[in-house]
């Protein structure tokens, strides 16, 4: 359940965005996939249209209309703040760091590397204890 707190915290942002209850087309439709007949029968998923972006949103995280209905609306916020800051934004700058970390290395930053990996298994070697049989 969606604390009171969290759903101020929601409008305060949805203000700051610029995104208007009267610029929302809401609708709640039939969810698919697992969960049997509960989600056949029930319309719990929701759709959210933002008529000025043409964004939409469909939301069935819980089985709660209450809940996907804050779900949807957040989803929104992050779509649109992701859209206006473009690469700025928080979820493209993970993405982005993601990327990098498994980006192959060129051949020059992997011979380097494998040169300080030989280096550091020669001092280990040298600290090896001394056999008298050697």
């Amino acid at each position: 359940m969606v604390t009171p707190e969290k759903q101020e915290k929601l409008k305060t942002r949805m203000e700051a965005l610029d995104i208007r209850e009267e610029d929302l087309d809401e609708h709640f439709i039939r969810g698919s996939g697992k969960g049997g007949q509960k989600i056949n029968k029930t319309s719990s998923c929701v759709q959210l249209i933002h008529r000025p972006s043409g964004m939409e949103i469909r939301c069935q995280q819980t089985r709660s209309q209450a809940d996907n209905r804050y779900w949807a609306r957040r989803e929104l916020c992050e779509r649109i703040e992701e859209k206006m800051l473009g690469e700025k934004s928080a979820k493209q700058q993970a993405i982005e760091k993601i990327r990098r970390q498994k980006r192959r290395r060129s051949r020059r930053a992997k011979t380097r590397m494998l040169d300080e990996k030989t280096k550091q298994g020669e001092k280990k070697r040298l600290r090896k204890r001394i056999r008298p049989d050697d």
